[in-house]
């Protein structure tokens, strides 16, 4: 073997060796097959989910009025129409993100081709590489991201405004952006206030702050329920279940369960009847 064999024999087996220590190529993701994805940044790529766990559209009680702005609004872009990005927000376990679910199962039942992707808080930065391979697919998405909020020093809300308008392209129209949040500027009172004792022209710095929930065409808000209220989901519940129970031994058995929980939401409602069903082993 001559010299130069040798120098490329070993630059060989070097090469062999950094291939087989290199991470593998993330899989192409069929991003037209499943009902749902997940980003994972860590990977650059989508996980797929092919049951998305949600509840029936219909179960969801005491924000029909909520239900329905929802629904009309993803029904006209599933139909291909342009509509509005939606911000969710509202007080915790009323039922933003469930509706959302459940919106988007209703519709899939209802023969629209439309995926849903979550994109966590914390992988905002990697929002416009979301946007703009899912905008290259023939199908329309929904990028969901719960629990939105910004903390003091954080300056990601920036990229979020830029890429909810898409720039000078503007946005995909095979895209809408959802938002659940349990604020309605998505920012504490103290960091609009503090970028406006700061700056030069104090309007004009408020207004920064809460132009990002004006990306958002679409504000659906969501409340604490009242007892009657309460009662009747705890009601609809066991009929829709049927779990072999007197109403009026569980009216006063969620009161106790609700009173425990410090508040009465749709969350806690269902969270008794998850505990009532296992008590008389009916499966949900």
């Amino acid at each position: 073997m001559t010299p130069t064999d040798e120098n490329l024999d070993v630059l060989t087996r070097i090469a062999d060796a950094l291939e087989r220590l290199a991470p593998p190529k993330n899989a192409e993701i069929d991003l037209t097959a499943h009902e749902g994805y997940i980003w994972v940044a860590e990977k650059s790529n989508f996980h797929p989910v092919d049951e998305i766990q949600r509840l029936p559209l219909e179960s969801l009680q005491g924000i029909d009025q909520q239900k329905q702005k929802l629904l009309e609004n993803t029904e006209y872009f599933a139909k291909g129409m342009r509509a509005n990005n939606a911000l969710l927000w509202g007080a915790r376990g009323t039922g933003k993100s469930s509706v959302m679910k459940a919106v988007h199962g209703h519709l899939l039942e209802a023969g629209y081709n439309i995926g849903l992707v979550e994109i966590q808080r914390e992988d905002l930065s990697d929002l416009p590489e979301v946007m703009e391979r899912l905008a290259r697919i023939e199908r329309a998405f929904i990028i969901f991201c719960d629990d939105l909020a910004f903390e003091q020093d954080d300056i990601s809300y920036k990229s979020l405004k830029a890429v909810l308008e898409g720039g000078l392209s503007g946005r995909p129209r095979n895209l809408v952006f959802y938002a659940t949040s349990n604020r309605r500027h998505l920012m504490p009172r103290d960091m609009i206030e503090n970028e406006r004792s700061t700056a030069i022209n104090r309007s004009e710095a408020s207004e920064e702050k809460i132009s990002l929930s004006d990306r958002f065409g679409l504000w659906i808000g969501f409340h604490n329920i009242d007892q009657d209220t309460y009662l009747e989901m705890i009601r609809w519940y066991i009929d829709y279940y049927k779990i072999p129970v007197s109403y009026d031994i569980a009216r006063q058995d969620s009161l106790t369960w609700a009173i425990g929980r410090g508040n009465r939401s749709g969350r806690t409602a269902f969270q008794y009847i998850l505990n009532l069903a296992m008590q008389h082993g009916v499966k949900i």
